[in-house]
């Protein structure tokens, strides 16, 4: 079995990347940071990355609808924005709470939204409508993460009360409520089954429910810091976890037990990923820098990856198995040996140059209002940081200075001299502008028939391989058995 390798990294925000999420096709990739953009990255190494502007302040949270055509972000702006992932960067504002927005969550139909917030409540939208439906309303303090069930009838909250809350969205009740914890609730999620919720915590645990029987399944301790963000895998089988010590996690839980510590950020990791189809993997955190990381945890006979973690790891003889269905909680903790993963000394692919990127969701002209707000590339207001309780990241290294050289955006002395134009030039190089921007739409437009095109090509060629393989396994059986007609 190989180890997940780090493929990619992807470099153009400009303080805490703080969330992320694919698209259901795998082809892109949207992140959040707390420099207020939403950027969209093409998993296509050639393809360009886009910068959406608009919130006004930190972005705590995105998500793909299950479609694919709409991105939610949610912002410390109080704001949700529902965003159309296309060059024109169109996009529709909530106004959605009085306080700051942790998360956004799409029903698994693509018909709701729900969201946490700082004023305590979560509130469930209509995505058609884009109007509010209703409240929740029983935690005590600020509400951090919030899902919908895979069926849609339960919503799962945290939050810093140190409660995990479980609502019908039937009867919009809390149905049921968790408080084994030591610290605030930091992340909260279903499974790929909705049959358990995990949830992550400050006091440095992940742990597991049964919601059926309301009894913990698994207890982890695996971090050294608290932990910020996880991700199940599809499958279900696997976890990935992101926490304040620089590291990301891999979790069996089919085993109970930790088998890979990921190592590459330089400082806190806010958040993990996977792909909807679990081949990849996303984290981000300060170092303001995104990985993109590659896995096969599907590719082979899960009996015999557990065979080959054994024999490498040398763990304890099998404790773990009551987990599945345990007589009681067991802890595990960070004792069993794992595979530990250094991209800086074994991934050659780092060296890869990052995508040009493209602004929109504005005029091109008025961008320079949100770059004269950056100090050294970092915005001037870093409460990110400061809540967080870590310091400002140092200001970049001249290769990453170079590399940021491709992001379309314009800088105080140039809007200076825009502003110091004649109007008939500056009127000019606005039209000029314009038309620009129409012939990237075209660009964008033929680049997406194009992508169809080969989509459909391939699943032409997959039918057409089907039709010969029956043809072919026809006539050997004709050829066996011998043919209606010379058995007449």
């Amino acid at each position: 079995m190989e180890d997940p390798s780090l493929e990619r990294h992807f470099r153009g925000h400009k303080d805490v990347i703080s969330c992320a999420d694919f698209s259901p096709n795998n082809k892109q990739l949207a992140t959040g940071s707390a420099d207020t953009f939403l950027m969209i990255w093409n998993l296509n190494p050639k393809a360009r990355a886009y910068r959406f502007v608009g919130h006004k302040d930190k972005v705590s949270s995105v998500q793909f609808s299950p479609a694919g055509n709409l991105v939610a972000s949610a912002s410390w702006d109080k704001t949700v924005r529902l965003w159309t992932p296309t060059i024109k960067g169109e996009s529709t504002v909530i106004r959605a709470h009085t306080a700051v927005i942790r998360s956004v969550s799409f029903s698994r139909d693509g018909q709701h939204l729900v969201t946490a917030s700082d004023d305590k409540s979560l509130k469930v939208w209509s995505v058609h409508r884009q109007r509010f439906m209703y409240s929740l309303n029983q935690h005590t303090n600020w509400v951090r993460s919030a899902k919908f069930s895979p069926d849609g009838r339960l919503i799962v909250s945290c939050g810093d009360d140190r409660s995990v809350r479980i609502w019908d969205t039937t009867n919009k009740q809390c149905v049921n409520k968790f408080t084994d914890y030591g610290g605030s609730v930091t992340f909260v999620d279903f499974n790929s089954s909705g049959t358990c919720i995990a949830s992550s915590g400050s006091d440095n645990t992940l742990k597991i429910w049964d919601i059926r029987t309301n009894k913990l399944l698994q207890h982890y301790q695996v971090h050294s810091s608290g932990i910020n963000c996880f991700s199940f895998h599809p499958s279900s089988n696997y976890l990935i976890s992101a926490s304040n010590d620089s590291t990301v996690k891999i979790l069996d839980l089919l085993e109970g037990r930790l088998i890979y510590t990921l190592h590459g950020h330089q400082g806190p990791v806010f958040t993990v990923a996977f792909s909807r189809g679990g081949e990849y993997f996303a984290s981000g955190g300060t170092d303001a820098q995104v990985l993109l990381w590659k896995t096969n945890f599907d590719a082979f006979n899960y009996k015999e990856v557990l065979k080959c973690n054994n024999r490498r790891l040398n763990p304890e003889p099998p404790p773990h198995l009551t987990d599945i269905h345990p007589r009681s909680p067991h802890l595990h903790t960070a004792s069993s040996a794992s595979i530990e993963i250094n991209p800086s000394f074994n991934v050659a692919d780092t060296q890869t140059l990052d995508p040009p990127v493209v602004d929109v969701g504005q005029s091109l002209f008025s961008k320079t209002h949100r770059v004269s707000s950056l100090v050294n590339g970092v915005p001037a207001h870093n409460e990110w940081r400061n809540s967080r309780g870590f310091q400002q990241r140092p200001s970049s290294s001249k290769r990453q200075e170079e590399e940021e050289t491709h992001i379309e955006t314009f800088t105080q002395e140039e809007q200076t001299m825009h502003n110091s134009l004649p109007p008939s030039l500056s009127s000019t190089l606005e039209h000029i502008v314009e038309q620009l921007d129409v012939l990237t739409q075209t660009v964008s437009v033929l680049e997406q028939r194009l992508t169809l095109t080969e989509d459909k090509l391939k699943e032409c060629l997959d039918n057409q391989l089907k039709i010969v393989l029956q043809v072919r396994q026809a006539e050997e059986r004709e050829t066996e058995n011998g043919s209606p007609t010379s058995s007449l």
